[in-house]
């Protein structure tokens, strides 16, 4: 077979170090569309992202070519880095050490979409280690909540 064909739809989700409120509603915007393009030009597709002051989802399509560590560690070390050289945090940027990352299946990828565009409403009434222990519950990945919450 000539060419290789791959479904990767990915949800992935990051926060900043120790949860910290660190993306402001300005940066925001800015952080998402940067993001955006960090995975478009590694060859991401189908890029949405989202998020608040603490942490963001990423919704993509991974190219059969590029890891999973190798595009978290590419759009987070990338991130972050223009975060502290433009000045845009108050303190040094950093994110978490890890990440989540979630397959999605065809048939859920607007329902993926909406959620990652509704992050601000969802976390009216959620906070972010409730979200994440749900994702990590609910796709059948055992944790410890003292590496997960700690």
């Amino acid at each position: 077979m000539p060419h290789s064909y791959s479904s990767n739809r990915l949800h992935i989700v990051f926060s900043t170090k120790n949860r910290e409120n660190l993306i402001t509603t300005e940066l925001q915007p800015k952080l998402w569309a940067y993001i955006a393009g960090i995975a478009r030009k590694i060859g991401m597709q189908g890029v949405v992202v989202g998020g608040i002051e603490n942490h963001l989802h990423i919704f993509a399509s991974l190219p059969a070519t590029l890891t999973l560590a190798r595009a978290a560690q590419m759009l987070k070390g990338s991130s972050s880095k223009w975060i502290n050289d433009h000045g845009y945090a108050e303190a040094k940027f950093a994110w978490q050490e890890g990440y989540g990352a979630f397959s999605v299946s065809a048939s859920q990828t607007v329902n993926v979409v909406r959620y990652v565009e509704n992050q601000v409403e969802h976390h009216a009434q959620h906070s972010f280690e409730e979200e994440f222990v749900s994702f990590l519950t609910r796709h059948g990945i055992g944790y410890d909540a003292n590496d997960v919450l700690g």
